[in-house]
């Protein structure tokens, strides 16, 4: 006998998520919009005021902006797409397009910070004269917009604001070390720390864009998500009533938020219909505590075959 839940129990539970998540979506798109145009409007002052003052740290700035506004446009368009509802096209709905708007934004966000390193490494080497008091201005008006984007992003749970929100923390290091060569330009002539702290800060930043990148594409490559102990789940369930095994239990996630299960679950051929009910509601209530989005339990009597022969 296998006992799948109905289409009606998943559009139930769908909807219950749908509109249990409405509100953090909203605020997703709200946030990633407000920080796409901060960025764009500060990209275009900080063109002007590089060339204005020499410096490489903002010109460098300027151009990763310049991709970072780019990514945060298309960020915005994938997560406005995400919030789609599944159709016959996309049977999930269409939420792994914002883990898609993550992947580009740390592609872009890479190939930003290799144009940098280019950049700096010569002007260590040979340094050239900068304009110390409107780096300092531009400084701090590059920590005041790029902080607030930042507070606008804080606490965002998909991958999608977190690869955001890297790219504008970065912006922000970016900002905060301008601020402080400006000052020691102001009374030394070490134009050199200038390329050299935008090198630092940038290589600071290369080792979370590559942690980022394990994350993203452990989910596009379905790996078990990093807050589902996978172990632990089949130990809970083993521990039910009647439950004599488990195979093929296969756990992977949508967008690093909603997760789905899907579970073979062994009894024994006395059992009855009542138990059957009883059982699926137990392994229910335990993927729920366990914030599952999609969950898919056949339950197989010990004399019956398994339909799926491979690790059966």
């Amino acid at each position: 006998m296998h006992t799948h839940e109905t289409e009606q129990e998943q559009g139930h539970n769908y909807h219950h998520d749908h509109f249990g998540h409405h509100h953090h979506t909203d605020d997703s798109l709200n946030n990633i919009r407000v920080a796409f145009f901060l960025n764009l409007g500060f990209t275009i002052l900080e063109i002007v005021g590089g060339l204005w003052t020499n410096s490489l740290a903002i010109l460098s700035d300027a151009l990763h902006d310049l991709g970072d506004s780019f990514s945060l446009g298309m960020s915005w368009y994938l997560h406005r797409l995400s919030t789609r509802s599944r159709d016959n096209h996309y049977s999930y709905g269409y939420r792994r397009f914002s883990l898609l708007g993550a992947l580009l934004n740390t592609l872009v966000l890479m190939g930003g910070s290799v144009v940098i390193i280019g950049q700096a490494i010569p002007r260590v080497l040979h340094p050239e004269e900068s304009n110390a008091p409107g780096m300092v201005l531009f400084a701090v008006i590059g920590i005041l917009v790029n902080g607030a984007a930042v507070l606008k992003l804080r606490g965002g749970q998909s991958l999608n604001e977190r690869a955001v929100a890297l790219h504008l923390l970065e912006d922000v290091l970016g900002w905060v070390a301008v601020l402080a060569v400006s000052v020691i330009l102001l009374f030394t002539d070490w134009h050199f720390l200038d390329p050299l702290l935008s090198l630092m800060i940038t290589l600071y930043v290369l080792i979370n864009i590559f942690k980022n990148l394990r994350k993203t594409l452990t989910l596009f490559l379905q790996g078990v998500p990093e807050d589902v102990d996978l172990q632990q789940l089949d130990t809970e369930i083993l521990k039910l009533t009647n439950v004599i095994s488990t195979h093929h239990t296969h756990v992977w996630s949508l967008d690093g938020e909603r997760h789905v299960l899907t579970t073979h679950v062994v009894i024994p051929h006395t059992v009855s219909r009542e138990e059957v009910l009883k059982l699926k509601e137990d392994i229910r209530g335990i993927t729920e505590r366990m914030n599952f989005a999609h969950t898919t339990v056949e339950v197989e009597f010990s004399d019956e075959e398994c339909r799926i022969k491979e690790d059966c």
